[in-house]
């Protein structure tokens, strides 16, 4: 089935959100006379979550009653600073443009709750251009289940088979899997190091957002 559609995951998919979130570890970790830990330890857990994140920064078990005012504080920073530092991927630009010109549409489709997402999508100009943003705030299941993706294909009224789905965890490639669509994942994400993209399961494996490309012509040229 020819492709309609192009959905983006949003951390370590469609943009590069860690600066903001390593800044504001290492602001906090400051802020206490604590050193600074490697960028790279607070990136490598990106994908789960404030907590993986504030755990990994003070090396400190979630447990610890000391930590969830650090988990909060974390939240109360990244509301303010959201956008600072996030951009787009290199080549996920021109990617956008090329998905533009064939007068496809592109959207949204992510764990980060809406009040999150919305201001980053808004500050960084995307938001105009999207067509949809789907959130956790608008299902009763996130992702690794197929109802944020089911819901994205009903708002489009695309058919499923007709949409690509791209993301940088195996839960976007589940989601989509289970919706129905094609999946593509990335490897220039938030990728845990004993992790590993070629297990599971995707239609297509990617280093780069312009590998892309390839994908989209196949499928805009498929029957």
């Amino acid at each position: 089935m020819r492709l309609r559609a192009v959905l983006f995951d949003m951390d370590g998919t469609l943009l590069d959100t860690a600066p903001d979130f390593i800044a504001i570890c290492q602001s906090m970790l400051a802020d206490r006379g604590r050193p600074q830990v490697a960028d790279k330890l607070i990136r490598d857990v990106i994908s789960g979550g404030a907590k993986a994140m504030v755990a990994a920064a003070f090396d400190m078990d979630p447990e610890a009653p000391e930590f969830e005012p650090l988990r909060l504080e974390f939240l109360e920073r990244y509301q303010i600073d959201c956008a600072v530092h996030s951009k787009l991927f290199d080549g996920m630009a021109e990617l956008l443009a090329d998905i533009e010109k064939a007068n496809l549409v592109w959207g949204v489709v992510t764990n980060k709750p809406v009040r999150f997402a919305e201001p980053i999508m808004q500050r960084l100009g995307l938001a105009e251009r999207s067509a949809l943003l789907i959130c956790p705030d608008h299902v009763k299941n996130s992702k690794p289940d197929p109802e944020p993706l089911i819901l994205a294909c009903k708002m489009l009224d695309l058919d499923p088979a007709s949409v690509l789905f791209v993301g940088d965890d195996l839960r976007d490639i589940e989601s989509g899997r289970d919706a129905g669509t094609k999946t593509a994942a990335v490897r220039f994400g938030y990728i845990h190091p004993n992790d590993n993209p070629d297990h599971w399961g995707a239609d297509v494996v990617v280093d780069h957002p312009l590998e892309l490309r390839k994908v989209l012509d196949h499928a805009l040229c498929s029957c």
